[in-house]
């Protein structure tokens, strides 16, 4: 596990997803991978048109439709060469010490990040892809945080190097496996970090604060911790607010309230309603 993979593919949350990557690697002292994956079911290799009403007795339309879908595709991944090109010298010039190579695949998004997550140490992705870009959130972001046992960064159109962060807490044994990931990375270091749990229970939950914030003291956090109370995703945005958090940390799964909220259309909810970056943990 060694690479920050920057997933690009020309919308408007590519700069971003350029930016959030060289400063997660300057963090971790690790190279980025860029990736460009054109998806196949966009892009197919081979047209096949043998069923199309009325083409079977005019071969030279089916074939003509076969030859620029061809050519289609060939220039859709010269143009994906294009645009790795630049975001690599856009990355170095932002930051030259940031070592980059550049991978483009035609094929499936979640195929091909399986394919490099053993060499992943984050995945940086945007909230909406090129063919999503009128969308709340992209296609396959869902497919891709159940997926993949890696860390998450989904980062919105525009993005700048966060100074503090919120860890949504539940005391669930997968935020405390979340919390144990981010005391032992360096990706976080040096950011104030606010430890928030959303519960109606506030002596239980100043006692499971008190524990996980001993974990990210003795990690060398500087950590506040507070209680809310409220619907989850509105008492956590308000907080967020409130103290000028510029980017959120969750574990993707628990077994409280934040796992419910996490579940299905609310994971899609959150991320598409969320003003800053989310770091989401398995």
């Amino acid at each position: 596990m060694t690479n920050v993979i920057a997933c690009i593919d020309g919308s408007k949350a590519t700069l971003a997803v350029c930016d959030a990557s060289v400063w997660a690697a300057t963090q971790m002292a690790a190279p980025v991978t860029l990736l460009h994956v054109l998806d196949k079911s966009v892009y197919p290799t081979q047209l096949n048109l043998s069923g199309s009403i009325g083409l079977g007795t005019r071969e030279h339309l089916l074939d003509e439709m076969v030859e620029l879908e061809g050519r289609r595709s060939k220039l859709a991944l010269e143009q994906g060469k294009y645009m790795l090109d630049d975001a690599k010298n856009s990355i170095a010039e932002q930051q030259a010490s940031v070592t980059v190579d550049t991978l483009q695949r035609h094929g499936d998004l979640i195929e091909t990040l399986l394919e490099q997550e053993p060499n992943a140490r984050l995945v940086v992705m945007g909230r909406q892809g090129e063919q999503h870009q009128d969308h709340p959130i992209g296609s396959h972001i869902e497919s891709v945080i159940r997926t993949l046992k890696q860390p998450i960064l989904v980062v919105m159109p525009e993005f700048t190097a966060p100074k503090r962060f919120i860890f949504a807490y539940d005391g669930s044994a997968t935020a405390k496996k979340a919390l144990a990931r981010v005391a032992a990375s360096p990706l976080l270091k040096g950011l104030a970090c606010h430890l928030v749990m959303v519960s109606d229970n506030q002596a239980t939950a100043n006692a499971e604060l008190a524990a996980a914030a001993d974990t990210l003291n003795g990690a060398d956090f500087t950590v506040s911790t507070a209680v809310c109370q409220g619907e989850v995703q509105a008492a956590l945005e308000a907080y967020q607010i409130e103290h000028s958090i510029d980017l959120m940390v969750m574990g993707a799964y628990g077994h409280s309230r934040i796992r419910e909220f996490f579940v299905g259309s609310n994971t899609t909810r959150m991320i598409s309603k969320s003003k800053i970056p989310l770091l989401l943990l398995r």
